[in-house]
Order: structure tokens, then sequence, then C-alpha cells
């Protein structure tokens, strides 16, 4: 297992102690709890600004969890590579058609812990609908998914309800998706629809 910024020694303290100061100063208020689960998958919900991946990051720190995420391809060139997988990241090229959901799966199967964030809108920019692939990989690892959330306009973030899956991916979306009603992104326009 490669070594994050969850694993290094001292600077897990360290990131921890400058992530309370951190929300603490800008007024945030982190509410609930992750799964109790050491495996689960972060729907991170709504995802409008380069501000949620710092907000997440702390959030991971004072909760308590390893956070890996996906990101898109480009995050990951010249010396911003390294970093980014220090970070967490796992590098994902959208252009193409693989089985991307079957090689994660195999990925998170050979993890002993592991918070695997995946913004179902799929981008910061606004859309219509969630893309699924988070389902397919949370029913394929056999793992619950927790309903984590910023909200900007209350200064609060954190989970919601653990999510088991039922197999019925239009209900279990749907039921996802009513806990985020009311919820506010930083960018209020760009939030998806269903």
């Amino acid at each position: 297992m490669r070594r994050t910024i969850y694993t290094t020694p001292v600077v897990r303290q360290i990131f921890w102690v400058l992530s309370w100061i951190g929300i603490k100063l800008s007024g945030w208020k982190l509410v609930g709890t992750p799964p109790k689960e050491k495996k689960f998958v972060l729907v991170a919900v709504p995802h409008t600004s380069n501000w949620d991946f710092p907000i997440t990051l702390a959030m991971a720190f004072l909760f308590g969890f390893r956070l890996n995420w996906m990101g898109k391809h480009t995050l990951f060139k010249g010396p911003m590579g390294p970093i980014m997988k220090w970070l967490g990241g796992i590098p994902v090229d959208r252009r193409q058609k693989n089985n991307l959901v079957e090689q994660i799966v195999l990925g998170l199967n050979q993890l002993d812990e592991c918070a695997l964030a995946i913004p179902p809108e799929g981008t910061r920019s606004r859309t219509e609908k969630w893309k699924t692939g988070f389902y397919y990989i949370a029913q394929g690892a056999d793992i619950p998914i927790g309903l984590a959330f910023l909200d900007y306009k209350q200064k609060r973030g954190g989970f919601g309800p653990t999510f088991y899956l039922t197999g019925d991916v239009d209900r279990d979306i749907a039921e996802m998706q009513a806990f985020y009603k009311g919820i506010s992104g930083k960018h209020e326009d760009q939030c998806a629809n269903e």
C-alpha cells in the first residue's frame, strides 16, 4: 500500500491540528458520524467548488478516517501528480470507456480500510442527473455508502445516515437524493436537479 497523508508519521497529527484550527477559524461545524465500517463509499454532494476538497480533507482528519478520492487524470500530471496521490487521489480518465467500476472494486477488496469519496455529479459544473458508478462500486465491494455533505449556507459539513443498498438502483438513489434536499453547495446554481 502506498503512503498517503493519513499514513505518514507525524504528518497525520500535524494535519489534524491544522484541520481543527481551519474549521474553527472559518466558522464551520462538523455534524454526524461516518459509517462504523472500515470501508465505505463516501457520496460527496453537492460538489460545486474547488473549496470542497480542502474542507473534505479536514473533515477526514477530524472524523478520523482515511480518505481516497477519484479525480480527473489531468490533476495528476507533472509535479502535482505525486502530491495528489499522497493526498489520497486516484486518477480517472473519464474519456475512456473501460471497466473502471470492476477495477475499483478489486482495489477496494484488497484494502482493510478506505473511505472512497465520489461525487455522483461527476463534476463541479451543473448536471441534470447523478452518475451511478458510485452505486455499482459499493454494490460490487459489498460496502455501505456514507452520505456526506458540505452545506455552505449553514457552514455545516459531515455525515447523514449510512446507506445500505437494497439492489433497487432507482429507489436507492431517490432515497439518497431526498437526504440532500435543502443542502446548499458553494455555487447553488450548479447543484444537480436529480
